[in-house]
């Protein structure tokens, strides 16, 4: 069994780097009144609560966060690498700048969440909640989005290279302006969302009617996409 933070003796909260521990919240509380940032390396803070703690300018490196809760907490300027935490709740947590990297939060709560100028770069957010976040400059790249939930977000001028959106909740999302690149909006939920000058010449259709695909007015589409489109009401494009 791990030991407790009331075991340790205090100089060891005195290290900046912590790895292979079991990570509870008391210990948390002690590394969070450090005054340099800590990197914890292959830690478990699995269904740690870490709610309204200050971790900025932590590392967390392969570490293991699957239910933890960092509701309301100060996480400006956190690294993210190889990270697994499916069902991580972030509501209402600042994460400014924040660099998210090969990690898979998959269904994890960011509802409310600050996070402009963010960075998620090959991660796994399938069916993460998104809604009502500050998101200015925030950058997706390579990353899984199925299923999740966008609503009312803002990529407008974008440039969004293998994201998959599909069966994403995209409603009132702006795209205006926003360049695809190998994406994917097949079977998304696109109701009321906006793609004046967008390039959708990178972006799987697939799924969408052509009834469904008013959003689209004063976008840029492919011939093979316009084909596919009019093909639902049986037309052949030559």
């Amino acid at each position: 069994m791990s030991p407790s933070a009331a075991d340790m003796p205090p100089d060891l909260f005195s290290e900046m780097t912590w790895s292979d521990r079991k990570i509870d919240r008391a210990m948390l509380e002690k590394l969070s009144l450090l005054d340099t940032p800590v990197t914890l390396i292959r830690c478990d803070l699995e269904e740690t609560d870490a709610t309204r703690l200050s971790f900025r300018g932590w590392v967390f490196d392969e570490c293991r966060l699957h239910r933890t809760q960092f509701t309301g907490a100060h996480m400006e300027g956190v690294r993210w690498t190889r990270c697994r935490g499916g069902f991580t709740d972030f509501t209402g947590a600042d994460l400014t700048d924040n660099a998210f990297v090969s990690s898979d939060f998959n269904n994890s709560n960011f509802r409310g969440a600050r996070l402009s100028s963010a960075r998620f770069t090959g991660c796994k957010l399938t069916g993460a909640n998104l809604t009502e976040t500050k998101a200015m400059l925030v950058i997706f790249e390579e990353t899984l989005l199925t299923a999740a939930s966008l609503r009312g977000f803002s990529f407008r001028k974008a440039v969004l290279n293998q994201l998959d959106f599909q069966f994403a909740d995209l409603r009132s999302c702006d795209f205006r302006d926003a360049v695809f690149g190998d994406c994917s909006l097949r079977e998304a939920n696109l109701a009321d969302a906006r793609f004046e000058g967008a390039d959708l010449r990178g972006a799987d259709l697939g799924g969408i009617r052509l009834q469904d695909a008013r959003p689209f007015r004063g976008a840029t589409i492919s011939r093979s996409q316009a084909s596919q489109l009019l093909a639902e009401l049986g037309l052949n494009v030559q």
